[in-house]
């Protein structure tokens, strides 16, 4: 059975977020949650549905509805966003969340490739998370990287 209660943009949102802040935050908390390939796609010139898409990847059923959690937690208590459906958490391979001017989707790396949602909205511009989301992979390698003669005993 769906849970979702709308299909469109909330017409009067009231939340505290605008709907890049709260696209932000799900790009975040993936991150987080150690998902892989975050996109945000900017919409808004494409349909009046909604604003952004946000896509992630994550490796396992555990990874996907830790996710879906923890996105639906931090909007709820810290964005005073609520959740107008959710498609998809039981079956596991791609949860879609609609916070209505943002829907998220969390894939499984088989499901992503297969539906390959980047490619078909490929006009749709794709917000810069350098500012957002932290380096994981630059941290890893300053980590392992050697340490320069003048830091050497």
């Amino acid at each position: 059975m769906s849970e979702t209660t709308s299909p469109h943009k909330r017409p009067d949102a009231q939340t505290t977020a605008s709907s890049l802040e709260l696209a932000h935050a799900a790009a975040q908390v993936s991150e987080d949650n150690r998902a892989k390939n975050i996109v945000v796609l900017d919409m808004r010139k494409l349909t009046s549905a909604f604003d952004y898409f946000v896509i992630v990847t994550g490796a396992s059923r555990r990874q996907l509805h830790a996710i879906s959690d923890e996105i639906d937690n931090k909007f709820e208590k810290e964005l005073g966003d609520t959740r107008l459906g959710r498609e998809g958490y039981d079956d596991s391979r791609w949860i879609l969340l609609d916070y209505g001017d943002v829907v998220i989707h969390i894939f499984d790396d088989v499901t992503r490739d297969y539906f390959s949602l980047e490619e078909l909205w490929a006009e749709a511009p794709r917000v810069d998370l350098s500012q957002v989301l932290h380096d994981h992979a630059a941290n890893e390698a300053s980590k392992s990287a050697p340490l320069s003669s003048e830091n050497q005993f």
